[in-house]
């Protein structure tokens, strides 16, 4: 891992702690990493990812990164916010999906002053195609970052993050956390592999792609970087999506109202409620002995959670 290179841009490790309420509740052992608590806006899963994706985008010799994703994309409100810190410019090209008004984290992306251009379409092979055209209009060397930083070298970011939690002297028998563009999950289960052998990681779907083919090809990618030869597991992928992605689920809502009222800890819409509402599910189905230690990965997003009607949204 030391071979490749990374900009320090999170404060880690982060807090990880045990919630005595949720164990109560759930009859085992909850706990909690909080990777929202990395020191960069309101924090996430994106800043590991950026830490070597800016630091190619620098080694490349550009002084401008795109990215893309919904209209509340935490990935893109952090690529944003990473990339002010390293003196970069930042062109975010969102899908006209979501809640585009000045609301959540349209309010960061507009306090950083950083250009927002919305694309009216479902492809993000029309999105990349924009970003060539505005590069190629303005004349400028630019770098871009895919959705949710997931690629193989974005991955990276969540081998460290286990290596990080095997350091903690806590031994693990479970590790939950969110898929939505698949980086996160293809880090965690490789990293895991790699530092923590017998933790079984598991990996809650909260968009419909399939990531049953994206996830272990971003393994395989990321291991190969790693020059590593560890066995790759197949991943435990859990669908959690509801409705469809960025749309609040019941199942969700309900875990969002959990984990705030037993323990004061902020969940969102798009990723973690519905992440978390997989643990959840799994330990009301027994999935989970009473002495097992789980740990769930908080990934960021609480911006999301205030572009959201709540009115009209029973618990």
């Amino acid at each position: 891992m030391k071979e490749f290179d990374k900009i320090p841009l999170g404060i880690y490790p982060t807090p990880l702690h045990r919630l005595p309420n949720l164990s109560r509740e759930l009859g085992t052992n909850i706990w909690i990493k909080r990777d929202d608590m990395c020191g960069v806006a309101l924090g996430g899963n994106k800043v590991r990812k950026l830490e070597y994706l800016l630091a190619d985008a620098k080694k490349q010799g550009c002084s401008c990164v795109m990215t893309t994703g919904q209209a509340q994309s935490n990935h893109a409100m952090l690529t944003a916010a990473c990339a002010r810190r390293v003196g970069m410019e930042c062109i975010l090209v969102l899908k006209k999906r979501g809640i585009t008004e000045r609301k959540g984290n349209q309010i960061l992306n507009y306090l950083m002053g950083v250009e927002v251009i919305f694309v009216d379409t479902d492809s993000y092979d029309e999105i990349y195609r924009e970003m060539d055209r505005i590069a190629s209009e303005r004349g400028i060397k630019y770098y871009q970052i895919p959705c949710g930083g997931s690629n193989e070298l974005g991955s990276l970011g969540y081998v460290d993050c286990m290596r990080e939690i095997s350091q903690s002297g806590v031994d693990f028998d479970y590790i939950v956390t969110a898929c939505g563009s698949g980086g996160t999950a293809a880090g965690s289960v490789l990293g895991a592999k790699i530092y923590m052998p017998r933790t079984h990681v598991i990996c809650s779907m909260v968009d419909s792609d399939p990531f049953d083919v994206i996830v272990p090809e971003l393994m395989k990618k990321a291991a190969k970087l790693l020059e590593t030869d560890v066995e790759l597991p197949v991943p435990d992928l859990l669908d959690m999506c509801g409705p469809g992605y960025s749309i609040p689920s019941e199942e969700g809502n309900e875990a969002i109202a959990m984990m705030m009222r037993q323990e004061g800890i902020l969940l969102d819409t798009c990723y973690t409620g519905k992440a978390f509402a997989g643990l959840v599910k799994r330990a009301r189905e027994g999935y989970f002995k009473p002495d097992d230690n789980v740990l769930f990965v908080h990934t960021g997003g609480a911006g999301g959670l205030f572009a959201q009607d709540w009115e009209n949204m029973e618990l």
